[in-house]
């Protein structure tokens, strides 16, 4: 026996006084960062609970411990974290960044004068209609078609009154055509666009007056049935709508009235043929002549005065004789009614050809029917 250690065996190397040895429980060893040594077989391998030698991002404190203090550089980035105490870290030059100015709020004279508008058209504006605009520039918000739907109106007319003169069977052609785009152009001029479901419940009806008239042998009962029908039609469709109460209120009378102003233009295919044959010549002449650059009383005596020559001129050659001129000038009144609904409350283009078109023709068909079974 002896005090020294045993040497030599293996597997044991004895007691080395320079050999490194293990850290005190508890303490993790303490290695540099890029030390090369750390990677040797003999280092210890800590397998406890060590210090966090990485990098963290700081844990933002409670709110109400920053709540006075401004977010200013690198702290902005954290959530605008800064350290207590240290009254927060300099943000460098070229992060400050200064807000924009603000423009001042721009507010309109008071003393009528509109500097921002410019003059009104057919185009539109994002930020108000053009009937707001020219209501607020003392403008009256019309706008007629003009003569290139005047000029559809009167081709749409003489084909109306060539038909007829063929047959019921032959005005069916042009009067399905005004029936299309009647329901398409009251929806527009109303606002609602795209609006395929009621455009499309209208023209139906419309077929399906149409239809009635022919099986029933033309009596005006197919048209008020099919009217009927298609208001009760209408409503049940609405009242299923998910809408807002305001917005379906609105759809049910666009609806109601497309639907009605599509059904009425049947009144062609009811009426007599050399009735239609002189209303519609009296319709297209009376547009055509309202659509002149003259003033508006002047413009609609005028037409007036054209429709009823128009309708004595048709009238001769289709047996109507001077009756005709009565015939005439009341298809033009109400003509001239639907002419003006066109042009209400600045419509596009779009409204002028469709709508500016078809609403004079449709809204003489209940004259046409009732002067011509009067007058016949």
């Amino acid at each position: 026996m002896t005090d020294q250690p045993y040497q030599g065996y293996d597997g044991y190397d004895g007691y080395d006084p320079y050999r490194q040895q293990p850290a005190p429980q508890g303490w993790p060893q303490q290695q540099p960062y890029d030390d090369p040594q750390a990677a040797q077989p003999y280092t210890q391998q800590w397998q406890g609970q060590t210090w966090e030698t990485q990098v963290q991002p700081p844990v933002a404190p409670p709110a109400e411990e920053t709540a006075y203090m401004p977010s200013q550089g690198a702290g902005a980035a954290y959530g605008g974290y800064q350290e207590p105490g240290w009254g927060g870290t300099q943000a460098p030059a070229h992060a400050q960044t200064p807000a924009p100015a603000q423009a001042p709020a721009q507010t309109p004279p008071t003393d009528g004068s509109e500097p921002g508008y410019g003059p009104a058209t057919v185009a539109g504006n994002a930020r108000i209609t053009d009937a707001q605009r020219a209501r607020l520039e003392g403008r009256s918000p019309i706008i007629e078609p003009g003569v290139q739907p005047a000029g559809l109106t009167a081709l749409l007319g003489l084909l109306l009154a060539g038909a007829a003169a063929i047959g019921p069977y032959a005005l069916v052609v042009p009067l399905v055509a005004l029936q299309a785009v009647t329901a398409a152009g009251w929806f527009r001029l109303n606002g609602m666009w795209p609006a395929r479901q009621g455009i499309a419940l209208a023209f139906a009806g419309a077929l399906t007056a149409d239809v009635a008239l022919l099986a029933s042998g033309r009596t005006p009962a197919a048209i008020l049935g099919t009217l009927g029908v298609w208001v009760l039609l209408a409503l049940v469709l609405q009242l299923r709508s998910h809408a807002d109460p305001d917005e379906r209120m609105y759809g049910l009378m666009a609806t109601v009235a497309s639907a009605a102003l599509a059904i009425v233009a049947s009144g062609y295919l009811a009426s007599h043929g050399d009735a239609v044959t002189v209303g519609a010549a009296s319709v297209a002449v009376a547009v055509l002549v309202r659509a002149l650059p003259l003033p508006t009383p002047a413009s609609v005596a005028a037409s007036l005065l054209a429709a009823a020559g128009a309708g004595a001129l048709a009238g001769a050659l289709t047996g109507l004789g001077s009756a005709g001129a009565l015939l005439g000038a009341g298809a033009a009144v109400c003509a001239l009614i639907g002419h003006r609904a066109a042009s209400y409350d600045y419509p596009s283009r779009f409204v002028h050809f469709t709508a500016g078109v078809a609403l004079p023709l449709a809204a003489a068909a209940p004259a046409v029917y009732l002067l011509g079974r009067a007058l016949v």
